[in-house]
């Protein structure tokens, strides 16, 4: 079959898979990779190391698949139910981890029926399927496959969806009838999402400082975010949806028809002194296969104790003092500053008893500013 024909059976075969977007881009150096340079020089990465340690590798497609000629962009819907207001000890987390299984193996078992596709439909082919795992621009591929533009908070926006989705892509090294780029910035004047953003995070409009980003602080942030940011994480203990909950686009995003994004009943919000029960063994049977793994024990309680000192959640001094037991250290810090932030008798007694026990220089410091903070006494 020609080119024409094979692209419209793959765009076809990815409406039956469950893709709402399917488009088809030349595989170039993208626009932005120039961008992505000057964005590490500036700092904006935190500690995602990794990025920069492949920088090269995001400069064309062949440095993922040798003779790489076409980029298949597609898109999936993950906007399910509507977020429910957390009480006091609950948290937030983002929508596209609600579900009992992590995106990446929803995605990249569809991604695999495409590509099988191709190989079948061309002989002698080859692909390499990508769900944000790889050296690539997706967003800049998106846009060159017609998917979209990027918005000013940085995401993929499209007219009738929205952003509410995950980009995954197929390289492939045969030639496909590629599609026109999507080239109107449908933003305009609107600053929603720059005004909502609650650490700040974005330096202009498309331009993120990740390391004062939510979703980067709770997720990928391997440490304590900086104190004058750990008040701004509010209810998220895990990701942020605020800059695409503010954008008006979303008003036309589409519901998601992968059952398996379905948020589960205790996602929506999710409570958070039972977390600090859990040990490594109860962590992994309940968050293994769901995208709260990420951030593993440690990062996820880390975030709870967070939660519950910048909410001032009150009733959650036996937790926090269950956390500053915990054999992490980042637990433990996390849930000193917590515990400063409640101010209780209870919280400053547990603060205080824990202060003669501690051995880590990181946590004493924690406890001994949560205690400095309650020094004086409170209004």
């Amino acid at each position: 079959m020609n080119d024409a024909e094979l692209t419209r059976r793959v765009k076809a075969l990815a409406g039956e898979a469950g893709f709402s977007m399917a488009g088809v881009a030349p595989a170039v150096t993208p626009t932005g990779f120039a961008r992505l340079g000057e964005w590490l020089a500036a700092g904006y990465v935190g500690e995602m190391h990794y990025i920069a340690e492949r920088l090269e590798d995001y400069a064309h497609p062949e440095r993922l698949l040798d003779g790489a000629r076409s980029v298949l962009m597609f898109a999936l819907d993950y906007r399910t139910a509507e977020p429910q207001a957390p009480q006091l000890g609950e948290g937030r987390v983002s929508r596209y981890a609600w579900g009992a299984r992590d995106y990446h193996d929803i995605v990249r078992k569809k991604l695999y029926r495409i590509a099988d596709a191709i190989k079948e439909w061309r002989p002698g082919s080859n692909t390499r399927c990508i769900i944000d795992t790889a050296p690539l621009l997706e967003r800049e591929f998106a846009v060159l496959a017609g998917l979209g533009w990027v918005g000013k908070n940085t995401l993929v926006l499209n007219k009738s969806r929205g952003s509410y989705f995950f980009l995954a892509s197929v390289l492939t090294d045969t030639p496909l009838d590629y599609d026109t780029p999507h080239e109107t910035d449908h933003c305009g004047t609107c600053t929603a999402c720059l005004d909502a953003c609650p650490t700040q995070a974005f330096v202009a409009p498309r331009l993120l400082d990740a390391s004062r980003c939510i979703s980067y602080l709770t997720i990928e942030h391997p440490d304590l975010p900086s104190p004058d940011l750990r008040e701004g994480l509010g209810e998220w203990l895990f990701g942020c949806d605020v800059c695409q909950d503010v954008c008006p686009w979303n008003r036309h995003s589409q519901p998601a028809t992968e059952q398996a994004l379905w948020p589960l009943k205790e996602s929506n919000p999710l409570k958070l002194a039972p977390l600090f029960e859990l040990d490594d063994d109860a962590f992994r049977r309940r968050f293994l296969k769901t995208p709260l793994w990420r951030p593993k024990r440690r990062g996820l309680l880390r975030n709870a104790a967070l939660v519950l000192g910048a909410t001032r959640a009150a009733g959650s001094e036996a937790a926090l003092a269950r956390g500053l037991r915990d054999s992490e250290p980042l637990v433990r810090a996390a849930a000193a500053w917590a515990l400063g932030r409640l101010g209780t008798e209870a919280a400053v007694s547990a603060l205080n008893r824990h202060s003669l026990l501690e051995g880590d220089d990181s946590v004493r410091d924690e406890i001994s500013a949560a205690l400095d903070l309650n020094k004086t006494p409170r209004r």
